[in-house]
């Protein structure tokens, strides 16, 4: 079915997070309520994605997939999961492993950009995406990956990563059927 992304909001200007953390998870949690049992009429599934508020959002309130797993178990939906963006899961937990396998029961859709400049995967920085994109596969991973970065240039040349992935593993392009969907 059809999946949703369901933001958390800011805490407000000139409030101390620690302060507001409280009443903001308690609100948090019924708003996911009550659009879950929406969602759910129309078999839609809603999904929460921690945003790092070291460099993308300073105010965010869901930053750390830590927050976001517990803030899902509270909530209790079955058809609440996690867009997992692993830009902001680097920046704030690094781990992507090991996190990658632990919260992979909630994981809903994945989303990529490299670290630290939010360009293509193939781009200079932190993140080896075809080590990721094996342990995606070897976890079982059937949803989509969508591409939440900068491309240098035009669309077509920011996709030239995806041949050069394809072609790495001896696939034409569009070789898997989600891939060509």
């Amino acid at each position: 079915g059809c999946r949703i992304h369901l933001m958390a909001g800011r805490v407000p200007l000139g409030t101390d997070r620690a302060a507001v953390a409280s009443e903001m998870e308690t609100t948090f949690i019924e708003n996911l309520r009550y659009a879950a049992d929406l969602l759910a009429q129309e078999d839609m599934t809603g999904l929460v994605e921690p945003i790092n508020n070291r460099i993308t959002d300073p105010r965010y309130f869901l930053n750390t997939l830590h927050q976001a797993a517990a803030i899902l178990e509270k909530v209790g939906r079955p058809n609440l999961k996690l867009q997992l963006d692993l830009f902001h899961c680097q920046i704030m937990d690094g781990n992507l492993s090991r996190n990658l396998e632990t919260y992979f029961p909630l994981i809903g859709h994945i989303q990529i950009a490299q670290v630290p400049g939010r360009h293509e995967p193939d781009s200079p920085g932190e993140l080896n995406f075809p080590y990721i994109f094996e342990l995606l596969e070897s976890l079982g991973y059937t949803g989509y990956v969508g591409c939440e970065y900068a491309p240098k240039k035009d669309t077509l040349e920011g996709l030239g990563w995806l041949r050069s992935y394809w072609e790495s593993r001896g696939l034409q392009h569009g070789g898997t059927s989600k891939a060509a969907e």
